[in-house]
């Protein structure tokens, strides 16, 4: 076997070695998957490069590497480890987009103008050799202050997604501002802080390049200039919400004094992206956009492409994170088949190969989520009876929820654990009501006050009490 040097710089790809390339990552990424190269061609336009790991060279299809990473389809991100797809020799190191090292990528190559205008584009093998690691963090310094090293390059690119960012969710996508929530670890991975991650213009940069190179991709294949024939592709899903949720949703807003126009998909998106401005900061924000989510139906992997609804695009797929997601690791292997004029797959094994994906997605989520739970726990092991404030996060027939605003530790205050009335859950109107005549309500975004009253380590559980209004 070739050593690890000759297996990346022996190669007839597009080389782009001498071109600026660099990673945008979190502080504590050891995957890097995606890049982005920069030159100018004139004044007004620039090649921009999206390069990702080509993790199909390493991996063979049907190997036992291979048959175990589908087995797998996912890398799990877990608060204090990776559960990764791939070894970790591939993962970190071969496959992994290092500064200073000659790698192997599967590139989008756009030439585009001021205006974030796609002029061309160019789906290609390279070798690339990245300049510089930044983390987000860096990017969103360099960002702010209009200094720092490359600052001029980024300052384009950021300009560029920023407009196509713009024009996304003027043509449909749905800005569904999620809060995730970071933790600080110490040596023995035990939770010394937690508190909420914002995303900021660093993430938003990478994240419109992704998304522009994975609906480039998808579109490539589904809408082929050069020939008629259809092909067999991964696209990536996702259905219009569910017309009842959505109509209940409808209803309880009006009643609240809010309307949002449900005649059109591009209609509902406009309506709903202006009532998540209307309300931001304010108690009623992570009720809309709690109750828009569950009525949203969840994406999926199918042959069958019927666009993406909350990004509003016709054609999408995933092809930017090969390392940690089996199906962007299928869709290269399919564009380099279909590239060298190889007939369509067979639709039927694919789709079958799409729905296990689809299963594994779906159980590395509910594992990060527990993983998060369990964390947010063992910060509150010990500290039973203190209090905090914070935010009702969901209402059920067995209790309150509540996110406390200093660590976004989500817990639960029980029915019985609300003594000062006989409370009932309200479904249409999402709240929890006391049956007394001053009939205090609690619904998602009540500011309230609690005590921490139980941490159950073993089944991830938070238990509050002395529910009261802030």
């Amino acid at each position: 076997m070739a050593n690890k040097k000759d297996r990346q710089t022996k190669t007839t790809r597009k080389d782009f070695r001498k071109v600026l390339t660099f990673t945008i990552d979190p502080d504590n990424a050891k995957d890097f998957d995606d890049a982005l190269s920069f030159r100018n061609i004139d004044e007004n336009t620039y090649e921009i490069g999206v390069h990702i790991a080509d993790v199909s060279h390493f991996v063979r299809e049907g190997s036992a590497l291979d048959k175990e990473a589908l087995e797998r389809a996912t890398s799990v991100y877990l608060v204090d480890r990776v559960v990764p797809m791939l070894p970790e020799e591939l993962s970190n190191d071969i496959c992994s987009l290092n500064p200073k090292e000659d790698k192997f990528c599967y590139s989008v190559i756009f030439q585009m103008n001021n205006n974030a205008e796609v002029l061309s584009y160019e789906i290609t093998e390279t070798i690339i050799n990245s300049d510089r690691r930044f983390t987000y963090n860096e990017v969103q310094h360099i960002l702010e202050e209009h200094k720092g090293e490359y600052d001029k390059e980024l300052l384009i690119l950021w300009d560029i997604a920023a407009k196509l960012r713009e024009e996304r969710f003027q043509k449909g996508a749905i800005d569904f501002a999620a809060e995730e929530v970071k933790f600080v670890l110490d040596k023995h991975k035990k939770p010394i802080a937690v508190m909420p991650y914002i995303l900021k213009e660093a993430n938003f940069l990478v994240e419109e390049f992704m998304l522009l190179a994975n609906r480039t991709v998808a579109k490539h294949i589904a809408c082929p200039k050069e020939r008629k024939d259809k092909k067999t592709f991964v696209y990536r899903i996702h259905d219009k919400p569910d017309e009842e949720k959505m109509g209940l949703f409808q209803h309880y807003l009006k009643k609240e004094g809010y309307k949002i126009d449900n005649k059109s998909r591009l209609a509902l998106a406009k309506s709903l992206n202006a009532l998540f401005k209307a309300t931001k900061d304010t108690p009623n924000s992570l009720l809309f956009s709690s109750i828009a989510l569950k009525a949203m139906s969840k994406a999926v992997y199918s042959t069958d492409n019927i666009g993406h609804y909350g990004l509003g695009f016709k054609f999408y797929t995933h092809f930017t994170s090969p390392i940690r997601r089996y199906p962007d690791l299928i869709t290269h292997r399919l564009l380099k088949q279909y590239a060298q004029g190889v007939a369509s797959v067979d639709k039927q094994p694919l789709e079958k190969l799409l729905e296990h994906c689809s299963q594994k997605e779906k159980e590395a989520e509910r594992a990060e989520r527990e993983s998060i739970k369990f964390k947010q726990a063992e910060f509150l092991l010990g500290k039973e009876g203190m209090r905090y404030t914070g935010v009702v996060s969901g209402v059920a027939k067995f209790g309150v929820f509540v996110i406390l605003d200093d660590n976004r530790c989500e817990g639960l205050v029980p029915m019985e654990n609300l003594t000062d009335d006989f409370y009932w859950y309200d479904e249409k109107n999402y709240a929890v009501r006391g049956r007394s005549s001053y009939g205090t309500e609690y619904k998602i975004g009540t500011k309230v006050s609690v005590k921490v009253s139980n941490v159950d380590l073993l089944e991830r559980r938070i238990t509050f009490n002395y529910l009261e209004l802030i």
